[in-house]
């Protein structure tokens, strides 16, 4: 019975070792990783306000497209805040001989390499379904608020002695505003460069006085006392006016409205690489992607960040891990520490580099597919059996 006891206390007391360890770890991860997004995102935020202050968006759309972009920006730090927490956790656990604990109630080494490596796959985990699912959606949502955002941006474009081209296909002028908000002296010049045509259509329109109307959400520029000139293949017809409307509701900004790839869902992009590999990608159609030879590059390395990449968090958590083979009694710990620090690092720049270069040739993709799980083993199977004797 005293046996079973002891045996019990142990079993318990591991796991409120390993739980404390993975809780401390936990916190400082979230903790980290908030803050660095949050400054991330805080500086982001600022370049963003070039759709309000350039391409003329409300501040509504400005809120929720930097708001939406948050998860992309989690995701990409993921990898480093976790290496830091992992790491700083591991330092601080051999600083205040609490690993020591670890050890005396008989929790083997390898038996803590094995439980870290769990626990990163499990980050793994979080960061494929961040960036094959949360992180695109969210950037999809946010270009959605772009492309329905509607023309009553104008009154934050209007700026004086300034010309405006923001708008596609139109060019405003306005030489000042008075305190009713009325303007005076107007130029517009419209153009139609939809077709292939050299000479375009084309309508330059200047007024004394307008003012912007907002009626049944529809906006116009109702402009007073002035001419037009029409510019058709060369055709000019010139017509005075005392009061016209000028419809504005068919304007868009210039901002990019079609989603990028990385807005993509990953259906879609499982679906393009699929046909290429079977040779029918000709036949494959999709919503907002465009599957074709000229973009497959970029696609299958989009595809390869969101769900092949995160494997590279089970081999840092095993380097991080190699820093409880030493204590800090030991004269080179310090020097081991910065050592394995520099590994890590090395190899978080080496997933990057290696990414990028992953579409360019089979040697570049093998070596993408191929290098973390090699390293991995090549450290993990020595390990084991220089730690046999503690198993």
């Amino acid at each position: 019975m005293s046996a079973i006891y002891v045996e019990n206390y142990h079993i318990s007391m591991k796991k409120l070792l390993f739980r404390k360890f993975t809780n401390d770890t936990t916190k400082s991860f979230i903790v980290i990783c908030l803050a660095l997004s949050l400054i991330v995102w805080v500086i982001q935020a600022v370049g963003f306000l070039d759709i309000v202050t350039e391409d003329g968006h409300s501040f509504q759309v400005y809120f929720y497209y930097s708001s939406l972009n948050f998860p992309k920006i989690v995701h990409r730090i993921l990898p480093f805040v976790f290496f830091i927490s992992l790491f700083y956790q591991l330092s601080q656990y051999e600083h205040k001989n609490e690993l020591l604990i670890f050890w005396t109630n008989g929790i083997k080494k390898i038996s803590f390499i094995n439980v870290m490596i769990i626990y990163s796959v499990l980050i793994m985990l979080i960061q494929i379904i961040l960036g094959g699912y949360v992180s695109p959606a969210g950037q999809d949502k946010a270009r959605s608020y772009i492309r329905a955002s509607n023309i009553d941006f104008f009154p934050s474009l209007m700026k004086e002695g300034k010309f405006i081209d923001t708008v596609s296909n139109l060019t405003i002028f306005i030489e000042s505003k008075d305190e009713f908000g009325n303007y005076n002296n107007i130029f517009l010049n419209e153009s139609d460069n939809s077709k292939e045509i050299k000479m375009a259509k084309s309508q330059m329109i200047y007024a004394k006085k307008g003012s912007l109307i907002n009626e049944n959400q529809n906006r116009y520029f109702q402009l007073s006392d002035g001419e037009m000139i029409n510019s058709d293949s060369g055709k000019i017809t010139i017509i005075e006016f005392e009061k016209i409307n000028f419809n504005l509701s068919k304007y868009t900004s210039k901002t990019t409205t079609y989603p990028k790839i990385q807005e993509v869902t990953s259906r879609e992009l499982f679906n393009c690489v699929i046909h290429d590999l079977r040779g029918t990608i000709k036949k494959f159609k999709a919503e907002y992607l465009r599957c074709e030879e000229g973009s497959l590059k970029n696609i299958k390395q989009e595809f390869f960040k969101r769900f092949y990449k995160p494997i590279y968090f089970p081999l840092i958590t095993l380097i991080c891990c190699l820093l409880i083979l030493k204590s800090k009694e030991a004269t080179e710990y310090n020097r081991f520490k910065f050592f394995l620090f520099l590994i890590v690092f090395l190899t978080l720049v080496a997933s990057e580099i290696s990414l990028r270069y992953s579409t360019q040739s089979i040697i570049g993709t093998i070596f993408f597919i191929f290098f973390p799980i090699l390293i991995f083993f090549t450290i993990y199977i020595p390990l084991v059996f220089k730690l046999k004797s503690n198993i």
